[in-house]
């Protein structure tokens, strides 16, 4: 009896542990315009926020796009050695180790927008750092625009492994090709992460709980002036619209992904012309 309650007491233990890991308690840092160029000023604005959230448990905070330097790319003042001075060197870069320092501290695991510079190279970059400190993930936005072509482009649209799964993350226009939000959710992503710095309105979270709907996965979408999160079946489940620096904190539940529907029925021998160049399907660049 004595040993039958034991592997009873097991079983409940792993079984409420495995309910506990399905639960993401979200932090989108949202309600500030980010200072271009400055980036003192927007990493003690970030930081402040940061720790004034602690207390509420989050999982994962995340910045919108390019937040340290306040998405300086688009700048009118644009010069090469301006962009150089604010570009960050991952493995050097002092704000990239005070994330790191940040989330270990807190145990709390954070994605920050800022633009980097890897070998002479400028990325829109997104660095996933897990609540030990290290660094997790790292993307490079892929879809570059008009406004955009101070970056290089990524070259791949990684899923990464963290504490509640697998997480995929777009940056800004990235969001707009349906493709990209379905190449992570094949490749398992449970929860797309979308810092942003463009587009808020009304249409774009049309947009993404089409995305979060036709995926069967949750999306976050986060930008300096709103912060929203979409369910499996397309719906809001948190939004927040502020123009004082703040955290929407929501907690959301993965176990609600599947793959009853959208995923599992699809025909992807139908849809070869969709990896074909524009110009291979009587479209126009």
């Amino acid at each position: 009896m004595r040993y039958s309650a034991v592997l009873v007491a097991l079983f409940l233990t792993a079984a409420f542990s495995d309910r506990q890991s399905e639960k993401l308690r979200l932090g989108l840092f949202t309600g500030m315009v980010p200072v271009r160029w400055d980036l003192e000023t927007n990493w003690r604005a970030f930081e402040r926020a940061f720790v004034e959230h602690t207390s509420e448990g989050i999982d994962l905070v995340v910045t919108p796009e390019c937040f340290l330097d306040g998405y300086a790319a688009e700048a009118k003042d644009w010069t090469l050695e301006r962009f150089s001075q604010i570009a960050q060197e991952v493995a050097t870069s002092p704000y990239i180790g005070k994330v790191c320092s940040l989330a270990k501290k807190h145990n709390t695991s954070i994605v920050f927008g800022f633009t980097e510079n890897d070998h002479g190279k400028f990325y829109d970059c997104a660095l996933l750092v897990d609540r030990k400190g290290e660094i997790a993930g790292h993307y490079h936005k892929t879809h570059l625009q008009d406004h955009d072509l101070r970056f290089s482009p990524g070259q791949d649209l990684p899923v990464f492994e963290t504490a509640w799964g697998k997480c995929g993350i777009l940056i800004c226009a990235d969001r707009r090709w349906p493709e990209t939000a379905r190449v992570l959710r094949v490749r398992g992503a449970r929860i797309i992460l979308i810092p942003s710095y463009g587009m808020w309105h009304l249409d774009n979270e049309w947009w993404m709980r089409t995305r979060s709907y036709e995926n069967e996965n949750f999306v976050a979408f986060v930008h300096p002036q709103v912060a929203f999160v979409s369910d499996p079946q397309g719906q809001i489940a948190a939004k927040l619209q502020t123009n004082v620096p703040s955290m929407l904190v929501c907690e959301i539940d993965l176990s609600q992904v599947s793959d009853r529907a959208h995923i599992r029925d699809r025909r992807p021998e139908l849809y070869e012309d969709i990896a074909r160049p524009s110009e291979a399907v009587g479209g126009s660049k």
